[in-house]
């Protein structure tokens, strides 16, 4: 006779083997859930790690430390062990473009209903180059408008409401200006509209990233872009001028502290659940 090996209805019930629980390296930026009900289920990256304990901060920069216990967090959705990285990390965490920790092995969560709006295809490639990891950690969608002369039409198309929040980057928002009149239209709380200073999101970037002293001041009735083009010597049509200045731009720094400001308040009130 062959030899099959152990009867397997011999013995009693078969039982599979328990699956093992990976353990990870807790290395600087990695982000992990805690699996504990004590924790509230509380996300964030690891930001400092002992023969003890790791410590953990969400995007609000708001930290926990959890103790470094057999299958204690959830990695992708999947148990694992984190453990001391054998070489102690002496560098900082890593960081995306817009200054923030950069996540690594985050799970890919479905888009909010709520929404990020700017007004053109210009403002979401720059609000896209540097928030742009931020938003998918977050699961946030951002749209452009082609203008915000409709405005108010557009919120009540979008129906706003209890966790389906707006948020709206408008040019030029300043006292007396076109914008600012078609903001104040809008009342929802569930709406935020904030906005630069700026003719166009190309003045949000720094005039030193491109090698001038400062953006060109264009006569009234002279179409803007073109009229800083001309100022410029490009001899470039707006499109291409455009890829030129967003090619420059690598990180938050080269950016003007006005609109730096206003994206992350869109991103905080449009990530933020219940009211303070």
């Amino acid at each position: 006779m062959r030899d099959y090996g152990r009867d397997v209805l011999a013995g009693g019930r078969w039982r599979k083997p328990r699956a093992e629980i990976p353990r990870v390296p807790a290395e600087p930026g990695l982000v992990v859930e805690d699996a504990d009900g004590a924790g509230e289920g509380f996300c964030g990256a690891v930001v400092a790690c002992d023969k003890e304990a790791v410590t953990l901060e969400d995007r609000f920069g708001r930290r926990r430390v959890f103790p470094l216990a057999p299958a204690a967090f959830l990695l992708e959705g999947r148990p694992v062990t984190l453990v001391r990285p054998e070489t102690p990390a002496a560098r900082a965490p890593g960081r995306s473009a817009s200054g923030s920790v950069a996540v690594t092995g985050l799970r890919a969560r479905v888009a909010r209903e709520s929404r990020i709006y700017v007004e053109g295809v210009h403002d979401a490639a720059l609000v896209e180059k540097i928030w742009g990891h931020d938003l998918r950690v977050e699961g946030v969608v951002v749209e452009y408008l082609e203008g915000v002369d409709d405005l108010p039409a557009i919120v009540e198309e979008f129906a706003p409401g209890p966790g389906r929040r707006l948020g709206v980057l408008v040019d030029h928002l300043v006292p007396g200006s076109k914008e600012s009149r078609i903001a104040a239209q809008v009342s929802s709380p569930e709406v935020l509209i904030t906005g630069h200073p700026f003719v166009d999101i190309w003045q949000a970037v720094k005039p030193s990233v491109l090698g001038i002293p400062a953006w060109p001041v264009v006569p009234r009735g002279v179409p803007w872009k073109e009229g800083v083009i001309d100022a410029l010597g490009w001899h470039l049509p707006p499109a291409d001028a455009w890829r030129r200045i967003l090619g420059s731009v690598r990180t938050y720094t080269d950016l003007e502290p006005e609109l730096l400001a206003r994206v992350e308040e869109l991103i905080d009130f449009v990530t933020t659940e219940e009211h303070p």
